[in-house]
């Protein structure tokens, strides 16, 4: 038996794969309904509106990304290694659910609709200018490095690598994610490292 939560899901999973395929503004909500086999006014009976669609997907779907990555300031890992999980949290959605990552890049993060949803964005960053912070002070990150420009740095430059896939300029196969991942790491990561004296 379909519980309402299931069939919930079962929506939002259709509306992702929907608005990846056609883009938000083309999508209707008779094409979602269809995507999900369920009846049309069922997803206005969940959400309301495409709108408030939208929203839940940005809010449940990226908002469980953005938890995984303020897991990572939990693991009791130093910083480096807590920087290198978010790196590989946030790459790895890309092989792990394209047509969210698709959804997020050309949608949702540029989208009027989720202006009050921006806090999660925020909470990110934050996250990881305590993740720098904490190793600036442990020892194991540079001191003379601002961390909440540190924070911006990393999170700018895992959002174009996944932009890049989005839009093809990128290779995107299993290897070369794994690649992006080791430079990702390497390069910034590996940059912020302090230096043995």
């Amino acid at each position: 038996m379909t519980t309402t939560e299931d069939r919930r899901r079962q929506i939002l999973a259709a509306a992702v794969r929907v608005f990846a395929a056609q883009g938000y503004e083309a999508a209707r909500v008779g094409d979602v309904a269809k995507e999900a086999g369920v009846a049309y006014g069922l997803v206005y009976h969940y959400f309301g509106s495409k709108d408030a669609v939208l929203e839940a997907v940005f809010r449940e779907q990226w908002g469980r990304l953005l938890s995984a990555v303020a897991l990572a300031e939990e693991t009791g890992e130093t910083a480096p290694e807590q920087l290198e999980l978010v790196v590989k949290i946030v790459l790895r959605a890309w092989r792990d659910d394209p047509n969210l990552v698709r959804l997020l890049v050309r949608e949702i993060t540029r989208s009027p609709h989720i202006q009050d949803e921006l806090d999660e964005i925020g909470q990110a960053f934050a996250s990881l200018e305590r993740i720098v912070a904490r190793g600036q002070d442990e020892g194991t990150l540079r001191a003379d490095v601002d961390a909440r420009m540190a924070a911006f740095m990393l999170y700018g430059a895992l959002e174009e690598v996944l932009t890049g896939w989005v839009l093809g300029q990128l290779p995107d196969d299993a290897d070369a994610v794994a690649a992006a991942e080791r430079e990702v790491i390497g390069t910034l990561v590996g940059g912020l490292r302090r230096r043995a004296d």
